[in-house]
């Protein structure tokens, strides 16, 4: 047991190694609560020099009122002086940067802006940001501004909705954007440009407290993809119809309440 102990946790420093900012779960711990950092990211994207970060959360939940709706976990949220919302995506995989999702993304935080009672007019900005791996828009162009526009005019409709895909394999050294994305590439501390960005990565993939953290992230991650596969599960036996809720918990491995929620079933 001690043996395969050992041998998971090198298997599991190997990983580390090969982790960039361009893997949300290193991107995460370097942002999460780290002011200075999200400053830098968003005013190099967002070109500004004036931004201010008030707030940031990594893996912020957005739940759906809808029973069995889709939720989001939203890899970085922040927050700035003039209650701007940002939140922050990174992709590997060019079918994760659909563009039916950031719309997505966009609506379920508008949903959290408004309390009642409030004018529409007080919603406030935001953007969604996905840092892709790859060029998905296909221009050669190192960020994408999508904002809607009314087309019998050409002008801008202003509704403080903006989404920004960042182009990540952008290169160019003279370019903040294109120095901004080698360093998210970067496997090595060394090799970054960016100081503040330089010391987070080192901290979590060079020191035992960093890396005893990033170990934790990795044993979680098993776990929730563990109880995914028996939502799955249980998603497959609810679609059917042929057992019980009480069965399929029980087949599955679940709770009942869970199993309930998947069903759009209301708690008795």
């Amino acid at each position: 047991m001690k043996d395969q102990m050992e041998r998971k946790g090198k298997e599991t420093l190997k990983a580390i190694e090969k982790l960039s900012l361009m893997d949300d779960n290193l991107m995460t711990l370097v942002f999460d609560r780290n002011i200075e950092a999200t400053e830098l990211l968003l005013k190099v994207i967002l070109g500004r020099n004036d931004l201010m970060v008030m707030e940031v959360v990594g893996q912020r939940e957005y739940k759906n009122p809808m029973p069995g709706g889709r939720s989001v976990t939203i890899d970085i949220y922040a927050r700035d002086s003039d209650d701007k919302i940002y939140d922050i995506e990174v992709q590997r995989a060019s079918a994760g940067a659909d563009v039916r999702r950031a719309r997505f993304h966009s609506s379920m935080i508008d949903t959290k802006m408004l309390k009642a009672g409030q004018e529409f007019k007080e919603i406030h900005e935001s953007y969604v940001i996905f840092i892709t791996a790859d060029d998905v828009m296909g221009a050669g162009h190192s960020l994408y501004h999508v904002n809607r526009m009314i087309e019998e005019t050409g002008t801008y409709f202003g509704d403080g909705s903006h989404i920004i895909y960042v182009n990540g394999s952008y290169k160019d050294d003279n370019d903040p954007v294109g120095r901004l994305m080698h360093d998210f590439r970067c496997l090595s501390y060394v090799d970054m440009f960016y100081p503040v960005l330089a010391r987070q990565v080192k901290y979590f993939k060079e020191t035992e407290g960093g890396q005893e953290i990033m170990c934790q992230v990795f044993e979680e991650l098993a776990e929730k993809r563990v109880i995914e596969e028996k939502k799955e599960s249980a998603r497959r036996m609810i679609a059917r119809g042929k057992l019980t809720v009480e069965e399929i918990a029980e087949d599955a491995g679940l709770p009942i309440e869970i199993v309930r929620d998947l069903a759009g079933l209301q708690l008795v």
